[in-house]
């Protein structure tokens, strides 16, 4: 049709990794690409579509509200492109991809999403270790991982894409135990653990008084410990099993915020785990 305006996947494949990485500089570093040419993908971007797309000061980097409209459509263009030519030329696929992820996270949401690549590439080798969030970014930062699944606040001015946002909610053994209670009774992951603090900031914030009756290192543990009525704990809506009760808009409990996990890609990353990255956040968006 004659007018019609054709984007170039080249310049926006930048765009969305300067969004997801949230630097010119890293995004670079990720596609392998000076800093100079990073800014002329974007110049050529923006000409070829007439509209900014980052708003840019000498500390911080933002999308205009035209580069928030451009995201989604930019990464649909990108999973389709990829899917492709992974249909195409990358049927058999090979190599190892070591993966961290939050153990509650991987227990509930992760192994379909997995499993489904797995089968899909049967000769990559999957490697995955749950651990805390600050320690999975320890390692991360070490170079353990090639991808890194973590929590974090909404708000955080952190890398990565965001994959999966979800309510958090009060867990108790039942609404009795989380009744009438003078000290709240947590049980939590040891530090540094996102939801730990979570809940003893909310608790200070309200004014109530609370204590740490029971500390595990496991999601079992825990859950185990709040069956048998040491404690309450903060848990991700979705991942309250059925034994237990999420308590609901409790006004002797504060409101708690929603949990964000976020991918992270290691840069030079290799082909396998690019397109096991692209496929977790393709299949965490549709779920969450």
């Amino acid at each position: 049709m004659p007018g019609t305006r054709c984007l170039d996947l080249d310049l926006l494949r930048c765009f969305v990794t300067i969004a997801e990485t949230g630097s010119f500089t890293r995004a670079g570093d990720r596609l392998g690409r000076t800093q100079s040419t990073i800014s002329l993908q974007v110049k050529r971007l923006e000409d070829q579509i007439g509209r900014a797309v980052f708003i840019r000061t000498p500390r911080s980097l933002a999308l205009t509200s035209e580069g928030e409209k451009l995201l989604g459509p930019a990464r649909q263009l990108l999973r389709l492109n990829d899917a492709a030519i992974a249909e195409m030329f990358e049927p058999d696929m090979t190599g190892r991809v070591r993966i961290g992820v939050p153990e509650d996270f991987a227990t509930a949401h992760l192994p379909v999403v997995l499993a489904a690549f797995a089968k899909a590439h049967p000769l990559v080798e999957l490697e995955v270790t749950c651990d805390l969030t600050l320690n999975l970014l320890d390692k991360f930062h070490d170079g353990g991982f090639d991808l890194v699944l973590v929590k974090r606040e909404p708000s955080a001015p952190l890398e990565g894409v965001r994959v999966w946002r979800e309510p958090l909610v009060w867990v108790a053994r039942d609404q009795l135990a989380a009744t009438g209670l003078e000290t709240v009774p947590l049980v939590v992951s040891p530090e540094p653990c996102v939801y730990r603090k979570r809940a003893m900031d909310a608790l200070q914030a309200m004014g109530r008084k609370w204590r740490v009756a029971y500390t595990s290192t496991s999601l079992a543990g825990s859950q185990s410990a709040v069956n048998a009525g040491l404690g309450i704990t903060v848990l991700p809506r979705e991942m309250v099993p059925t034994y237990l009760t999420p308590i609901i808009d409790d006004p002797e409990l504060p409101p708690l915020y929603d949990t964000e996990i976020a991918l992270i890609e290691a840069p030079g990353l290799s082909q396998t785990a690019h397109r096991l990255a692209q496929h977790i956040v393709t299949a965490l968006e549709r779920g969450a």
